[in-house]
C-alpha cells in the first residue's frame, strides 16, 4: 500500500484529515473504494500473508516513520502479500501509540503492546506465536538491520533453504572489550554445546513455516532463541552483511543484560558446566588427599612437626570458594528447573490490532493531546473484554 503523504511529515492532524478523504481507512470503518477485497482479521487482502515480518521494539518511537518508509518499500517489491507484527515490550515513549496510527495508513502493521517489559526474547516469541506467513522474517526496529536485505533471504528461500540468516562480517563498530568477549563466547559456546551457533550469526533471519512451528513447540520458558533456531536444524544459508548505525535513540543492552542473555545460551543447550565442576571437585579432594599423605608421611617417618595455620587457612578459604562456585551453578540449573516447574506464561499481551476481536483490547487509535473539538477522534479495535490480559498460548 502507498504512503498518501511522506513519512517524515506525518502528524496526528495529517492522519485524520487524510482519513475524512478517504485516502486511509481507520481500523474498524468500511473499507476504502480502491480496496474491493473483502477483508480479513489475519490480512487486509482476505488471503493468508505470505510473508510475515517481526519487529521487538522497546522505546522506538522515532525510528518508525523511517523503518516502515524502508520495510514497506522491500515488501511492496517483492509482489507479496505481508504482515508486519510489531511487538511494543512495555515502551514508555508512545510506540503503541505511534504504531496505531501508522496502521490507519496500512492495516497490515499489527500492534502488539505486552503488559510490561519482558526482554527481546519474550517478545520475539510473541510474535512467532501470532505470524501467519509461509515465511517469517525476524528483524531489528533501530534500522541496524537493513531491510533491504530480505530480497535476497527471500530469493535463497524461494530456491529451497529454510532457514537463510544474516551473519555480521566484522565488529569493527564495537570496542576492543566486547569484541574479544564476543569471540571468547562463540568459542566457548561451540566447545560446550551440542548445538553449532554460526559466529556473528544474530537475530536477523527468515524462517520457513516449518521452521516457525519447530520454535513454537518448544515449551521452555527462559529461551535463547539463536540456539533454538541452530538446534531445530532444517536447510540454512548465511548471507554476510554489515549492521547499519541505529537511525534515533541508544541501545538498552548493558553489560549485564549480554552477561545473562550470554549464561542462559549456555545453560539452555548444555549440562557441561555441571560435570565440570564434579571433575572439579574431584581433583581438589584427589589434591588434599595427597596432601595430607606428605604430611602424615613428614611426621610419621621424618618427625618434622609441620606447622600449618597459613596454609590452613588458605587451604580452607579455596576449598570454600570452590564449593561456593559449584552451589552458585547447581542452583542456575535448580532455578530453572523451579521456573519451568511453575508454568508462567512467557509474556502477557495487553493490547493488540489486527488479530481479530480475540486480541485487540481497547486499542486508543487518538493521544489526548488532540484537544481540538472539530477533530473527530479517529475509530477505535476493541475487545469484547477490554479490562482482561491475554495471556499468552503455548502450542506443543
Amino acid at each position: 500500500m502507498g504512503y498518501p503523504f511522506p513519512l517524515a511529515s506525518v502528524t496526528v492532524p495529517s492522519l485524520i484529515e487524510a482519513s475524512r478523504n478517504n485516502r486511509i481507512r481507520p481500523s474498524g470503518t468500511s473499507a476504502m473504494p480502491t480496496a474491493p477485497d473483502t477483508v480479513s482479521p489475519s490480512s487486509p487482502t482476505g488471503k493468508r500473508p505470505l510473508l510475515s515480518a517481526i519487529l521487538p521494539m522497546y522505546n522506538e518511537a522515532g525510528n518508525l516513520a523511517r523503518l516502515f518508509e524502508r520495510l514497506e518499500g522491500v515488501l511492496g517489491r517483492l509482489r507479496m502479500d505481508y504482515e508486519i507484527i510489531c511487538i511494543d515490550d512495555g515502551s514508555r515513549d508512545g510506540t503503541f501509540e505511534a504504531l496505531l496510527f501508522h496502521r490507519l495508513r496500512n492495516p497490515r502493521i499489527k500492534p502488539v503492546r505486552l503488559s510490561r517489559n519482558f526482554g527481546k526474547e519474550a517478545a520475539m516469541a510473541a510474535g512467532l506465536e501470532r505470524a501467519a506467513g509461509a515465511a517469517v522474517v525476524l528483524l531489528d526496529s533501530d534500522l541496524q538491520h537493513p531491510p533491504e536485505l530480505i530480497e535476497a533471504m527471500v530469493a535463497h528461500w524461494r530456491d529451497g533453504a529454510e532457514m537463510v540468516y544474516a551473519r555480521r562480517t566484522s565488529r569493527d563498530t564495537d570496542g576492543w572489550l566486547r569484541r574479544t568477549l564476543t569471540r571468547a563466547y562463540y568459542r566457548l559456546y561451540r566447545a560446550l554445546s551440542e548445538v553449532d551457533l554460526p559466529p556473528g550469526a544474530g537475530d536477523f533471519r527468515l524462517l520457513d513455516r516449518r521452521v516457525v512451528d519447530a520454535i513454537i513447540a518448544m515449551p521452555e520458558r527462559r529461551r535463547f532463541l539463536k540456539g533454538m533456531m541452530a538446534w531445530v536444524g532444517f536447510r540454512q544459508v548465511a548471507i554476510p552483511y554489515e549492521p547499519e548505525a541505529r537511525h534515533a535513540g541508544s541501545s538498552t543492552w548493558n553489560f549485564w543484560r549480554l552477561f545473562t542473555l550470554a549464561f542462559d545460551g549456555l545453560a539452555s543447550f548444555t549440562t557441561l558446566p555441571l560435570r565440570i565442576w564434579s571433575v572439579i571437585g574431584l581433583f581438589v579432594a584427589l589434591v588434599a588427599m595427597a596432601y595430607g599423605g606428605v604430611i602424615a608421611v613428614r611426621t610419621l617417618v621424618y618427625g618434622v612437626d609441620v606447622p600449618g595455620y597459613a596454609s590452613l587457612m588458605v587451604a580452607t578459604l579455596f576449598l570454600g570458594g570452590v564449593q561456593l562456585i559449584c552451589l552458585g551453578v547447581l542452583g542456575d540449573y535448580l532455578g530453572r528447573v523451579f521456573e519451568e516447574v511453575k508454568r508462567r506464561p512467557v509474556y502477557l499481551v495487553a493490547e493488540a490490532a489486527g488479530f481479530g476481536e480475540a486480541e485487540q483490547t481497547a486499542a486508543k487509535a487518538s493521544p489526548p493531546v488532540l484537544a481540538d473539538p472539530a477533530v473527530p477522534e479517529p475509530a477505535r479495535e476493541r475487545s469484547s473484554d477490554t479490562a482482561s490480559l491475554t495471556l499468552a498460548s503455548q502450542r506443543s
